[in-house]
């Protein structure tokens, strides 16, 4: 993971191949607890449920995120609410994942080690 907390996203307006299936598992044994899914459209994102002792805390960590995503320029998708956040990460432009989501996902898990 620390080789993806030391890099920076890329931007990405697209022209990019999604990574395949074997990339996808390379990365993921980089990044701990996150799950990788698809959705209706058979795009793939990570995704990662946080549990938090009450309201406050869910939203801190979301307002964390949301200071780092900025940073980044690449933007999850988040859903949260009492004792817990959802984090859900693709890059849209390319409809799946790149390296940008993995940086992203390492980068999100560094705010709870700090």
């Amino acid at each position: 993971m620390s080789d993806l907390l030391e890099k920076k996203c890329a931007p990405c307006e697209g022209g990019v191949i999604p990574f395949d299936v074997s990339e996808i598992h390379k990365y993921q044994k980089k990044v701990d607890g996150w799950d990788v899914e698809k959705d209706k459209d058979n795009i793939f994102f990570l995704s990662k449920k946080f549990k938090f002792e009450n309201f406050l805390k869910s939203q801190d960590f979301v307002n964390d995120v949301g200071k780092i995503s900025e940073d980044e320029g690449h933007h999850p998708d988040i859903s949260f609410g009492w004792g817990y956040a959802e984090v859900k990460v693709t890059t849209h432009a390319i409809k799946g994942l790149s390296e940008n989501d993995f940086i992203l996902a390492a980068k999100i898990d560094k705010i709870l080690s700090v």
